[in-house]
């Protein structure tokens, strides 16, 4: 289980990106998170596995206090907590093989992390992930060669290679289109089906939402302002609706989307 307990995060300019944030996440969940650009989403998912700290709170993961966690221990915990980003962050130059190798780096040592030399195992599960996601074909392919939507599947198997109890998905399909969207999140969803593992999405549109969440949470302006399953999300009132994105936000359909405008 993960417990995020008061958890507060101010920047070094003041800006106030979390306010006493607190919620639980079972084993096997897939939560998504909603809100406007700049209610805290990704300061929340990032607090987690501590790539921002926290200014104060507790984020506590089968009883250990990450945000107390030492170094050689933060490591070990981030070797369970795999990253999918918006920008897929990964290095262009490389082919692909080597990108999702990369997602084994917190299990080699520094010598080896730093010359990049991974075990035959570990190619060959590399291998295996990319086939998981569907793209084995462009394991020797730049990963600057490969669509955003193949991309970012890149960015998935890297994650699996962590054999990660829980994956934190930062707007993982903000920059695709309606298709390859419902793609990549059918990938989360079979890895959190299959190998129950637990997943933290931030999303915009309500009908991903509504598809794939088995639990959702509302920021804005960093404080949480919703809370539900993906049914509540379905029969969700206009006032909870702007209660998340604002009186001057509508619900606009989109082709098969329900977007947020502000």
């Amino acid at each position: 289980m993960l417990e995020v307990i008061n958890l507060t995060k101010v920047y070094g300019d003041g800006t106030v990106a979390l306010r006493n944030v607190s919620f639980t996440v079972d084993d096997g969940d897939f939560l998504v998170i909603i809100g406007l650009s700049g209610s805290g989403k990704s300061t929340l998912l990032r607090c987690i596995n501590r790539l921002v700290e926290p200014t104060e709170g507790k984020i506590i993961w089968d009883g250990v206090d990450v945000t107390t966690a030492e170094p050689d221990e933060l490591r070990r915990i981030r070797r369970q907590i795999g990253m999918i980003f918006q920008q897929f962050n990964l290095v262009k130059r490389s082919n692909v093989l080597t990108n999702v190798l990369a997602g084994r780096l917190g299990y080699v040592s520094p010598w080896s992390s730093l010359l990049y030399r991974f075990p035959s195992k570990d190619r060959a599960m590399a291998l295996e992930a990319l086939k998981r996601v569907g793209i084995a074909e462009q394991a020797y392919k730049r990963a600057d060669e490969l669509s955003g939507g193949q991309q970012q599947r890149v960015g998935i198997a890297r994650a699996l290679m962590q054999q990660p109890r829980i994956i934190l998905a930062d707007e993982p399909v903000a920059s695709l289109d309606p298709v390859l969207a419902h793609s990549i999140l059918g990938d989360l969803e079979r890895l959190n089906q299959e190998d129950n593992i637990t997943v933290l999405c931030s999303l915009h549109y309500l009908d991903l939402v509504q598809r794939y969440a088995s639990r959702v949470i509302g920021l804005r302006d960093g404080q949480i302002v919703y809370r539900g399953t993906a049914q509540d999300i379905r029969q969700m009132s206009d006032a909870e609706f702007k209660d998340i994105y604002g009186e001057e936000a509508e619900r606009v359909s989109v082709g098969r989307r329900t977007a947020e405008v502000e």
